[in-house]
């Protein structure tokens, strides 16, 4: 089996491929490499500039290392292994949207450390006790759903899915997306 691919690795191919310096890049991508990144490692703190950062599609499984991160308002980190939002105090300041749908989190402990969360995508993932769940409807920020990875699929999926989207909707007021499709709601057809 090939060994994982390090960030620094990842980070070479991405400056070989986009003619710049990952220093210097407001966005960089080191989503879906093969062999696929395991670990966020110490050379994400290179990243000064960065204000975007994706490594979707990998293999890691700890959120870490984002020291360096000073300017970044945007982490996707979908389709990984990660089971914890722990990680996330360094860019509490900054982070504006965390992607990370696909992935194995059971609980929201250290999502209240991002103070500036506009955008949540958590779909996918394995949030099954509604304590946790619940959590979502404090966040001031727009959060997209799954059926599947919330507590409330399986127990209103025999109900039908008007049903299940009225009773997510009303639980989550500021929920703004649900299984890919945008939540309306009265008072805004009426603006």
């Amino acid at each position: 089996m090939a060994k994982a691919t390090t960030i620094k690795e990842a980070l070479t191919k991405f400056e070989e491929s986009e003619h710049c310096k990952g220093n210097e890049s407001k966005k960089v991508a080191m989503y879906g490499q093969i062999p696929p990144i395991e670990k966020m490692d110490a050379s994400l703190s290179t990243l000064i500039q960065c204000e975007h950062l994706s490594l979707s599609t990998n293999t890691i499984e700890k959120i870490a290392n984002l020291n360096g991160l000073k300017n970044l308002k945007i982490l996707s980190l979908a389709r990984n292994n990660i089971k914890s939002l722990t990680g996330l105090e360094a860019v509490g300041d900054t982070l504006e949207e965390l992607w990370i749908s696909y992935n194995f989190i059971e609980k929201l402990k250290g999502i209240n450390v991002l103070k500036k969360l506009k955008v949540l995508l958590i779909r996918q993932n394995n949030v099954k006790d509604n304590v946790e769940f619940m959590k979502l409807a404090d966040l001031p920020c727009m959060v997209e759903l799954g059926f599947t990875g919330n507590p409330f699929g399986d127990a209103l999926a025999d109900q039908g899915q008007d049903h299940y989207t009225d009773t997510i909707t009303k639980k989550l007021p500021k929920l703004k997306r649900l299984d890919g499709f945008t939540v309306i709601r009265d008072d805004e057809e009426e603006d």
